[in-house]
């Protein structure tokens, strides 16, 4: 049987802005002495909710450009799951914290996209209504998250005696 060879991919320039977005969220800070690297993303995610949402919009845009990119599908889900895990576990008070710390969606999604990126504007409309379906279920995931804090926070506050 022959040896089946994998199509090359070539390799694609990614634009500066892009790799410094995706720096600045996961890599901007290091602590002296060690290789360990964090961004804005764990120190805007000591916000409760609020935090982690205004990094995940941050996220979709790199989302975007792996669309943009040319990125094959199966691959923009795996960066949209990548988001998606960073929300939902940094939303979770202290554990969250800490594994924002140590969990960069954004460098492995800009890690994703110089891997498979087949060239830039090369997305198709298929390409885009499949990204903004997923980006619309991760909104939904936001959302339903903040409200779930807010009733959690009404009952706890409510149903306290205040005196």
């Amino acid at each position: 049987m022959k040896d089946i060879e994998k199509p090359k991919r070539s390799t694609v320039e990614i634009e500066q802005g892009l790799e410094n977005l995706a720096l600045y969220l996961d890599g901007l800070f290091r602590i002296p002495g060690t290789g360990w690297r964090f961004g804005l993303d764990a120190i805007i995610g000591l916000i409760p909710n609020v935090g982690d949402t205004l990094t995940s919009f941050a996220s979709f845009y790199i989302l975007l450009a792996g669309a943009r990119y040319g990125v094959p599908k199966i691959t923009l889900l795996r960066m949209a799951f990548n988001i998606g895990l960073d929300y939902v576990i940094g939303s979770i008070p202290v554990i969250g914290d800490a594994f924002d710390f140590v969990w960069k969606a954004n460098q492995q999604n800009m890690d994703l996209i110089r891997t498979r990126a087949t060239g830039k504007d090369m997305a198709t409309t298929s390409d885009y209504i499949f990204i903004f379906g997923v980006i619309g279920v991760l909104v939904l995931i936001l959302v339903a998250s903040i409200i779930a804090s807010a009733a959690i926070l009404y009952y706890i506050f409510s149903s306290m005696p205040l005196v």
